[in-house]
């Protein structure tokens, strides 16, 4: 009998911002990896997700939304989309029912001059009806002739098991890349720093969220408890203000909600501390980007 051969791969998740692109990559993963909130702008690093199978290896990686820059911080999340296409096997182009077609004519011409395979999908289906489905269908067609073009609902798994077997289709023929029991690329603390950045997106209002960046200090782990030391940066005073709330309630808060989802996700007791900190205008200023893990050029 003839040995199966392995095949791996890179499968990159790009698109605009709130489309659904964190919902279809935990889908296809299976696992919360990215964060998912309903503001924009949620997923500000390539994040990947790793699946393996005996003879498979695919490697998702969810990338922020692109966005025209106006700061500092937005051009290094385009610049993390932009690599996006530098290295996929295959490419997911996430588009939905809402949005306006022609939002990003440059992007869309660069994928259309890729020689990857790519897998148009249009989500969100279940907010239509098959005529403006069609339409859709038609209009994307028009736009990128060579992409494949798959109707899905990331929310209501509708189609995604199809998206996953075309992908595992196209994986080419090589070694894995990473370790075969690795989930993800990511340390442990990056998702200590993705989880309080979801809560403190979910708990305080308007702009507040987007000032914001989460610094773990301390990541200590024993057999029975993970200590955990986070850091909460922000731009000004009155921000730190709101963070921390009416002696302190709003913090506490967040912190309880973010200490239980730590929690599930490392299967284990968590004791969590977390402080707040100015730095003043952090969007813009490199030294502090890189610090954050943040590709500048």
């Amino acid at each position: 009998m003839m040995e199966k051969k392995h095949k791996s791969g890179f499968v990159n998740i790009v698109g605009n911002p709130n489309v659904g692109k964190s919902t279809l990559m935990n889908r296809l993963v299976g696992e919360r990896i990215s964060i998912i909130t309903s503001k924009a702008q949620t997923t500000r690093h390539r994040i990947m997700g790793i699946v393996n199978t005996e003879d498979m290896q695919i490697v998702y990686s969810d990338t922020p939304g692109v966005l025209r820059p106006n700061y500092k911080l937005q051009e290094s999340m385009l610049n993390f989309s932009q690599s996006a296409l530098g290295d996929a096997d295959v490419l997911l182009y996430v588009t939905d029912v809402v949005e306006t077609v022609d939002k990003n004519n440059d992007f869309l011409e660069r994928i259309q001059r890729m020689d990857c395979p790519v897998l148009l999908l249009i989500n969100k289906i279940d907010q239509t009806n098959q005529q403006e489905l069609e339409r859709l269908v038609a209009l994307w067609t028009e736009i990128l002739p060579k992409a494949e073009i798959i109707p899905i609902s990331a929310l209501s798994n509708f189609n995604v098991d199809y998206v996953k077997r075309r992908v595992e289709e196209l994986m080419p023929e090589s070694p894995p890349y990473f370790e075969k029991d690795a989930l993800t690329d990511k340390p442990a603390r990056f998702f200590v720093t993705e989880i309080i950045r979801e809560k403190i997106l979910l708990y305080y209002q308007k702009e507040i969220p987007y000032s914001v960046e989460v610094v773990v200090e301390l990541f200590k782990e024993d057999d029975k408890m993970i200590h955990i030391k986070a850091l909460v940066i922000v731009e000004r005073d009155s921000q730190k203000g709101i963070i921390i709330g009416h002696q302190g309630q709003a913090l506490k808060k967040v912190g309880a909600m973010a200490r239980k989802d730590i929690e599930r996700f490392f299967g284990k007791k968590v004791f969590l501390e977390m402080f707040v900190k100015v730095e003043k205008d952090w969007r813009n200023r490199d030294n502090l980007l890189r610090n954050f893990g943040y590709q500048l050029d």
